[in-house]
C-alpha cells in the first residue's frame, strides 16, 4: 500500500512500467507521479524509492486547474519516447515530450466527446505492432452489453481511428490498458455496488482477438478480490525483465479514506 500523504495526492489512474521497474503513473488531480519499485529476495514487491512528481501541463506549460480540466485516467508511451495521457470530462488526449513539460493536442477517436463526462477514455496503451488500443468506459458501442473501443494507427502527427466494441464481463466496464510483448494486450475491468463493494477483472486479448470486427472479448486471468485485495483498480502495465513478463496493478483511492493506492506485481504464466 503506498502512504500518499507523503506527496499530499492520489487518485492514480494510468500506469506504466520499464524493465528497471520503474513506474510512471497520473492521478486524476492533474498531476504525475514516478517511482521505482524496490522487490525483496523472493521477488515480491517491497518497496518504492527516488519517488518525483509533479503537475500535468498544457499546451502553454501552464499547471493544469481542477477536475475538469485535469481528470487524466489513462497512460502510455510511444515509441520516439513521448508520453500519451487520455483525460475524462473535458474528454481529450495530450502529448508530452515529457511529462513535466507541456502536452500538446493529440488526435482523439471520433465520437468520444460523447461519452458521459465521467465516462470517457480509461484505457490507452501502445500495442506491440504500432497501433494505439483506446477504450471508453461508457460510451456504449454498436453491439449490446459493449463500449466503445477504437484501433489508431500513427501517421506522422495525424492517427487514423477504427472504431471497435469492446466486450466486459457484465456488468462491468474497462478502467485500463496495457498491450503485451506478443501483440495481445490486458484489460482491467471493474465493477462497483453498495452492496458487495469493489469487484474487477484482469481480461487477457490474444493477437487474433484485434482481427476481424468482432467485439474485443477477453479471458479471465485474475478476479479481484479472489486473486488479490478488493479495490478500485484501475491502471496496468507490462514490461519484460530477466526473461519474465511482468504485470503491475494499481488502484485509484479517489483520494477518500475508506479506500487505498496499492501496487500489485503477477508474473504473466
Amino acid at each position: 500500500m503506498l502512504d500518499t500523504s507523503a506527496w499530499r495526492f492520489g487518485g492514480f489512474s494510468g500506469l506504466h512500467m520499464t524493465s528497471d521497474l520503474t513506474l510512471t503513473a497520473v492521478s486524476d488531480r492533474g498531476r504525475w507521479w514516478r517511482a521505482r519499485l524496490e522487490l525483496d529476495a523472493a521477488g515480491a514487491p517491497r518497496s518504492i524509492s527516488g519517488v518525483r512528481h509533479g503537475p500535468l501541463r498544457d499546451a502553454t506549460g501552464a499547471p493544469l486547474r481542477g477536475i475538469t480540466h485535469g481528470d487524466a485516467e489513462a497512460l502510455t508511451r510511444l515509441p520516439d519516447g513521448d508520453w500519451l495521457v487520455g483525460f475524462e470530462r473535458r474528454h481529450r488526449i495530450q502529448r508530452h515530450r515529457q511529462l513535466e513539460g507541456p502536452g500538446a493536442p493529440f488526435p482523439t477517436p471520433p465520437g468520444l466527446t460523447d461519452a458521459p463526462s465521467n465516462g470517457g477514455l480509461e484505457g490507452l496503451t501502445l500495442l506491440a505492432d504500432g497501433r494505439l488500443l483506446a477504450l471508453a468506459e461508457q460510451l456504449r458501442g454498436t453491439a449490446p452489453g459493449t463500449t466503445r473501443a477504437w484501433l489508431g494507427t500513427i501517421e506522422g502527427r495525424r492517427v487514423a481511428w477504427t472504431p471497435r466494441d469492446y466486450a466486459p464481463a457484465t456488468p462491468m466496464v474497462p478502467t485500463g490498458a496495457a498491450g503485451l510483448p506478443d501483440g495481445g494486450a490486458l484489460v482491467v475491468e471493474r465493477d462497483f455496488s453498495l452492496f458487495s463493494g469493489f469487484r474487477c477483472r484482469l481480461a487477457h486479448l490474444p493477437p487474433q482477438a484485434f482481427a476481424g470486427h468482432a467485439p474485443l472479448r477477453g479471458e479471465t486471468l485474475l478476479r479481484l478480490p479472489g486473486d488479490g485485495p478488493a479495490d478500485n483498480w484501475e491502471g496496468v502495465a507490462v514490461a519484460r525483465r530477466a526473461g519474465r513478463t511482468l504485470v503491475a496493478l494499481i488502484s485509484d483511492d479517489n483520494e477518500r479514506a475508506a479506500q487505498r493506492s496499492m501496487i500489485l506485481l503477477y508474473e504473466m504464466p
